[in-house]
């Protein structure tokens, strides 16, 4: 009888467990946050005026290519040539069979988007646990990120919005999938790459070399299949706009280098610093802090490569080495994937030669993250996300704003780097095979 009234006990601590999540404040706050948010967004669609800026010029790219066009250099809007990946274009074609190619419902679908990226990163920070639970709200409290997904439906909030649910999977160790979102999400804007880096130098610590290079042969199938029908067709017109790694950007439009002169801003020499300074600052912080327990990044890379012994023992013990995870394969802490992730990403944003409006939702999401790693106080910390909120919002942006814009940006890059590193793996626990699949 005891044995079966602990039998029948069990079933109903199951069925218990679920409902332990809404025990916690946190998870309570998180979904009172979205439903309060769903709520704005629907006030924003219905009273707030909708602000014309690319949507015709996404529809008219999107037509010219559900009409069968299939050279780049053909598909154009009334504000240029199209420059995304094909990605781009089988979102927007599905949101036209959708919507008719009208604003409304696309506001509609735009704002549960908003919503469900809203919830990747609700998950995200929960799972960090970084954020003390007000703090929060903070996520839910830029005019100018509103904007962007509900007013202007830029295709930048579908590629971070995958980006996200990327570096979500990446906190369940699911490198494989997330390599697979991630390449989505590049699919729809280049921008996305900026996190690539931190990314790889994750998947270098968590997987052995076979893995990280399945997983990036994975990424790069996603990129050859979304733009097959182009790449067979006019391969170099493809590559050439969708791929362009070397745009000029118009002045006016710049909101963090409008102090800048607009004979120093558009030439190569300032485009060439810029990607100096970008490539130093990874490297001293790969070096200083996100390998600071491998001894540092050298050392790393020398541990991962170099004492493989290549070659020694014959090839079909070299591919069982490749691919063998044994103590090559480790768990990393969420808060260091996290952590990394976000931080490589702020310096891309923070070397970009221009950031149009739109591209504030490429690191606004993970500034109340950044801030919290800084060393700084509640109080600074409140004032430099008001401080960069205000800059954004600032139309046009003007000498000041920018400047601002930029001396903001360098005090939170100074506390991230002043901050303790965090430790990166999960006890020194190897990965089993299984799980780098």
């Amino acid at each position: 009888m005891a044995a079966s009234s602990a039998a029948r006990g069990k079933p109903s601590q199951k069925s218990d467990s679920p409902l332990k999540i809404f025990r916690d404040p946190k998870v309570v706050f998180a979904f009172a946050l979205i439903f309060i948010d769903a709520l704005l967004v629907f006030l924003i669609i219905t009273f707030v005026p909708y602000t014309k800026i690319d949507w015709d010029a996404y529809m008219s790219q999107v037509t010219g290519f559900l009409q069968g066009e299939r050279d780049y250099t053909n598909l154009k809007g009334d504000t240029g040539p199209l420059v995304y990946p094909a990605g781009f274009l089988y979102v927007y074609s599905a949101i036209h069979y959708v919507t008719g190619g009208l604003v409304y419902p696309a506001q509609i679908l735009f704002g549960i988007l908003y919503i469900v990226n809203l919830a990747i990163l609700l998950f995200i920070y929960l799972k960090t646990d970084v954020l003390p639970w007000w703090a929060l709200s903070l996520l839910c409290l830029s005019k100018r990120v509103h904007s962007i997904f509900v007013l202007r439906l830029f295709n930048d909030c579908f590629a971070v919005t995958l980006l996200h649910a990327a570096l979500a999977s990446l906190l369940f160790q699911r490198w494989h999938l997330g390599l697979i979102i991630f390449s989505g999400a590049v699919s729809i804007k280049m921008n996305v790459l900026l996190y690539a880096p931190p990314l790889l130098l994750l998947m270098l610590k968590a997987m052995n070399i076979g893995g990280v290079i399945s997983a990036l042969a994975g990424a790069a199938i996603v990129q050859i299949l979304v733009g097959l029908p182009f790449i067979v067709s006019h391969p170099v017109a493809y590559i050439s706009r969708a791929f362009n790694l070397g745009r000029v950007f118009i002045h006016f439009w710049s909101v963090n280098f409008k102090f800048v002169p607009e004979p120093i801003f558009v030439s190569k020499p300032f485009a060439v610093s810029l990607l100096v300074a970008h490539l130093i600052l990874l490297a001293t912080f790969a070096h200083y802090r996100w390998c600071k327990n491998e001894g540092g990044l050298l050392n790393f890379l020398h541990s991962r490569f170099v004492s493989m012994k290549l070659g020694v023992t014959g090839s079909s013990s070299f591919f069982k080495q490749l691919f063998s995870c044994n103590s090559t394969c480790k768990i990393l802490n969420e808060d260091h994937i996290v952590t990394t992730m976000f931080v490589g990403n702020f310096i891309g944003i923070l070397c970009a030669r221009s950031l149009h409006y739109q591209f504030y939702s490429w690191y606004f999401f993970s500034l109340p993250y950044l801030l919290w790693k800084t060393p700084f106080p509640t109080f600074l910390r409140l004032i430099l996300f008001v401080g960069v909120e205000l800059c954004w919002n600032v139309y046009p942006s003007n000498i000041y704003s920018s400047a601002l814009l930029l001396c903001i940006h360098l005090v939170i890059l100074w506390g991230l780097w002043t901050a303790p590193a965090e430790y990166p793996y999960v006890n020194d626990k190897s990965l089993t095979r299984n799980k780098n699949k």
